[in-house]
């Protein structure tokens, strides 16, 4: 889970804001800091809980009959203009006679100075801040910059666009032909509670045309319109109630992206304009509340028509077996940044991560698959923009079928799709498989004092899970709100994002950022909600490698070992034993038994195997692999948090000194405890997964939490391997992968049972203790620094491809966690006559086995804190 990953203004921190408007903490080690600016209940007026409920203007003869609730209006339908173009709203604004600002018949008016709101038959805010129930529009303030004073007013197209009826299906914008032959692109947007839809065409020089969608079918507005060509910019405006106390955040002032746009062009900036309420309304805590209607169309990036008939018939997915499969966590633009091989031009891209010097390195490893960090089109945060930062791990989609445009070398009017797609196919060639780390459980558009980007203007009651105060978002992700997945249309949305990348750009498989979230049905995560339903009878979803970060920050939501056959799940159970055991604190050996034998306590039920078990010692948040030995507290002050975010959970061990040292003996140890953490996750039952750079040496200088470090400190700096130490660290993981695909005792598809299978008494696993007798209950529960695991190649259940036994060498590993050399006897007859040593961890140097054999049954020294691999010798 991106630890810390920041999502607030202020840089407060709060607890979790539940559907009942409550709070709770954080599950340990998510890392995510608070403050969401939410209302508290306390500082609402009386009256029905809504600030500003009661006020109106002097003279005001108040609600009229059809008004049922204090200081809210009725909904009015959007009609046509006069013209024929555009639509003006009997509940929204008019434009004024002088063509500027924005009137409202049923909104409050400006008054003659200038400031405030006078009455125009609603409730009206005054000068002081106050808010009526149902919000209201800015006044022209010097204070508060609105359409009245000095913003754009949101004007009607000046010609006609010819609009065909066109059809519902498939969702979005699709080049097709038309009738009678005619060249054109069918718009189809889902905006259920929507009054009148937009479509707003925009040219190169940035100026837009609108035409209405009037077709509706099951809730979808659609439209043909002919002459759209692939490389037509657009967004759409949708008219509705605006209603915050309901949830209801229409504003057609604001330009919103296509939930279903194929590529996205242009930048998210985030001034005031693009938010759908006065962002810098004096009276913050009913900011939410009032109304801006500013056009956000200049600040705002534009979905791209795209046509790309690819079939994928030259193309060879690699279709890995999950037990073979070696997985890579890397960031795009942090791998290809600094790489000397790539072209200055490619790097940080798409094409920067095709070229054969960054697929190169991936071969030499032996890597089975890519894990991108998130690729679909996303936003950078408000309070990381004021700082001069940026989301860098990119944790704040707001584009779901839209690769995203900045790490795109060829272009962003739609060439995105190709380069991505080259992409693939280039990792396809050498062998390796492409997950997607995605982000369905929120969107960037963050809670009630968020920008209106997308799905908030098309629908927010029924895109968003709400709380019972239905302004406010029900937040299980700590990034302001949630998405509703128990909605048909939601889920639709999902699902047909995740099929697309699969069918039309080629991906293999998805790591599901927070996939508790997914997993709620209306409060509770439910191993049977829809959206697991969704996904376990799909004929395309079902086939391709599914992973889920089995958390999320609600209550109830750490789930993992709990998700259904189909899934594998990143195991922090494993991460936390191997920490812990490194650093000599462990109070027993159990927990490290389970985890290095496949985590059969978590998943050894309803047919799951041991590669439902993704084992890693870090991911792209927390420590790197370096910094986890180097450091013991988090070093986040370059975040610009005051180093609040991040984790404090870090089950680190700084070796003596923290950070950076020219003490030669402590960065021997660091470099021994690299070699270590890294075999022992190698040799391990189940799904190994690295970050890129672990494997050299890479560091973030002790931040745990570089979300926003676009920077140095983010990117992967590879004349790390122009150190013979940090060379040898990365030929040591390339012999460990290599010696992992070649034995299969080492990446088995089914348990150890712990039995003896054949007349001599032979076990497929075995423990032992030091003294090289095999471990006792008692052996279990008690305090000790090292553990022998044997692994036997002679009882591997399955079959090979052709039917016959699947047979292997038989293995022994000895894990010594203690500062001082330790004595270990070596297990005597039937387990061997001799064994030979194949990797030694306490040597620098690890480019050919050792090859020392020794006799069964002898006494050996095992160096401290080191790992030995015995090979079964006879």
């Amino acid at each position: 889970m991106p630890a810390g990953r920041r999502t607030t203004d202020d840089g407060g921190s709060s607890g979790l804001a539940t559907e009942d408007g409550g709070s709770g903490g954080r599950t340990a080690g998510s890392g995510r800091p608070g403050g969401n600016g939410r209302v508290p209940r306390d500082r609402q007026t009386p009256e029905d809980g809504r600030p500003g409920a009661h006020g109106v203007a002097d003279g005001d003869p108040g609600p009229t009959a059809e008004d049922t609730q204090p200081g809210r209006r009725a909904a009015g339908k959007a009609q046509p203009t006069e013209d024929g173009h555009g639509l003006a709203d009997a509940n929204h604004a008019q434009p004024t006679e002088d063509g500027h600002g924005l009137a409202d018949a049923n909104h409050a008016q400006p008054a003659e100075d200038g400031h405030g709101l006078a009455g125009g038959g609603r409730g009206r805010a005054e000068a002081n801040g106050r808010a009526g129930r149902r919000g209201v529009v800015a006044p022209a303030s010097a204070a508060v910059a609105v359409a009245v004073a000095g913003g754009r007013r949101v004007a009607p197209a000046a010609a006609p666009v010819p609009v065909w009826p066109g059809a519902a299906t498939p969702l979005g914008a699709r080049f097709r032909t038309g009738p009678d032959g005619v060249a054109g692109t069918n718009f189809a947007l889902w905006a259920g509670g929507a009054e009148a839809v937009e479509l707003c065409l925009f040219d190169e020089a940035g100026k837009e045309t609108r035409a209405r969608l009037t077709e509706l079918t099951h809730e979808i507005w659609h439209g043909f319109v002919p002459g759209v060509l692939p490389g037509q910019r657009y967004g759409y405006r949708v008219h509705g109630r605006w209603d915050p106390w309901t949830g209801a955040r229409w504003n057609p002032a604001k330009l919103l992206l296509d939930p279903y746009a194929r590529a996205v062009d242009g930048a998210f900036r985030l001034p005031p304009e693009v938010y759908g309420h006065v962002r810098d309304w004096p009276d913050q805590h009913v900011a939410d509340t009032v109304r801006d209607d500013r056009d956000s169309a200049p600040y705002v990036p534009k979905g791209v028509v795209v046509h790309d008939d690819d079939d994928w018939s030259d193309d060879r997915r690699p279709k890995t077996p999950w037990a073979d499969s070696v997985i890579y966590e890397l960031h795009v633009r942090g791998f290809t940044m600094r790489h000397p091989g790539i072209p200055e031009e490619l790097r940080g891209t798409y094409a920067g991560l095709a070229h054969p010097a960054a697929i190169e390195h991936l071969t030499r490893l032996g890597v089975t698959a890519v894990e991108l960090l998130p690729v679909h089109q996303f936003a950078h945060e408000d309070h990381l923009l004021r700082r001069g930062l940026r989301n860098y791990w990119g944790y704040n989609s707001i584009g779901y079928f839209a690769p995203h445009a900045a790490y795109a070398a060829s272009g962003t009017a739609g060439q995105q799709v190709g380069e991505f797609k080259r992409m693939v196919r280039a990792l396809h060639a050498a062998g390796i498989e492409v997950v997607l780390d995605v982000v369905y459980n929120h969107t960037a558009e963050a809670g009630e004092y968020g920008p209106t980007l997308s799905l908030k203007g098309i629908d927010n009651q029924r895109y968003y899970r709400l709380q019972a105060d239905a302004r406010r978002y029900a937040d299980y992700t700590g990034c302001g709100n949630t998405l509703h997945v128990v909605q048909p249309h939601v889920l639709r949305l999902i699902t047909d994002s995740l099929r697309y990348w699969v069918t039309e750009m080629g991906v293999d498989g998805f790591r599901f950022d927070l996939a508790a979230a997914l997993a709620r049905s209306m409060h509770d995560v439910d191993m049977l909600s829809p959206f697991l339903a969704v996904i376990a009878q799909d004929p395309v979803l079902r086939r391709v490698k599914l992973i889920a970060e089995p958390w999320d920050v609600g209550a109830g939501g750490y789930q993992v070992g709990a998700f259904p056959p189909l899934w594998a799940e990143w195991n922090d159970r494993y991460r936390d034993a191997v920490r812990d055991f490194w650093r000599h604190a462990l109070p027993d050996v159990r927990e490290m038994g389970y985890r290095l034998s496949g985590s059969s306590d978590l998943y050894a039920w309803g047919g799951r195997r041991p590669y439902a078990s993704v084992n890693f010692v870090t991911a792209h948040d927390g420590f790197t692999l370096r910094d986890l030995v180097s450091y013991d507290r988090k070093h986040n002050e370059a975040n610009g948090e005051g180093n609040r975010d991040g984790t404090d959970d870090n089950r680190s061990w700084n070796c003596g000194a923290e950070g950076e040292t020219d003490d030669a003996a402590i960065r021997a140890l660091r470099r021994r405890q690299l070699r270590n953490l890294l075999t022992t996750l190698l040799l391990s039952t189940g799904v190994p997964m690295l970050v890129a750079g672990d494997e050299m040496g890479r560091t973030q200088h002790g931040n745990n939490n570089a979300y926003c470090q676009d920077n140095e400190t983010g990117w992967l700096d590879w004349s790390l391997l122009e150190d013979p130490g940090w060379r040898a660290l990365s030929e040591l993981t390339a012999r460990l992968i290599g010696l992992r695909h070649r034995h299969p005792v080492l990446r088995r598809r089914a348990f150890f049972s712990g039995s003896a299978h054949s007349a001599d008494g032979l076990r497929d696993l075995a423990w032992f203790t030091a003294r090289g007798a095999e471990m006792t209950e008692g052996d279990w529960y008690a305090p000790a620094a090292t553990l022998g695991m044997y692994l036997s190649g002679r009882d591997i259940p399955g079959r090979d491809e052709r039917g016959a036994p699947v047979l292997d060498e038989s293995f022994l590993a000895v894990l010594h966690a203690g500062e001082d050399p330790a004595g270990f006897v070596l297990p005597g007859p039937p387990w061997a006559e001799r064994y030979e040593v194949v990797v030694d961890t306490s040597l620098e140097e690890q480019a050919e086995a050792p090859g020392t054999v020794h006799r069964a049954g002898a006494a050996i020294t095992v160096p401290g804190r080191s790992v030995l691999l015995l090979r079964v010798a006879g």
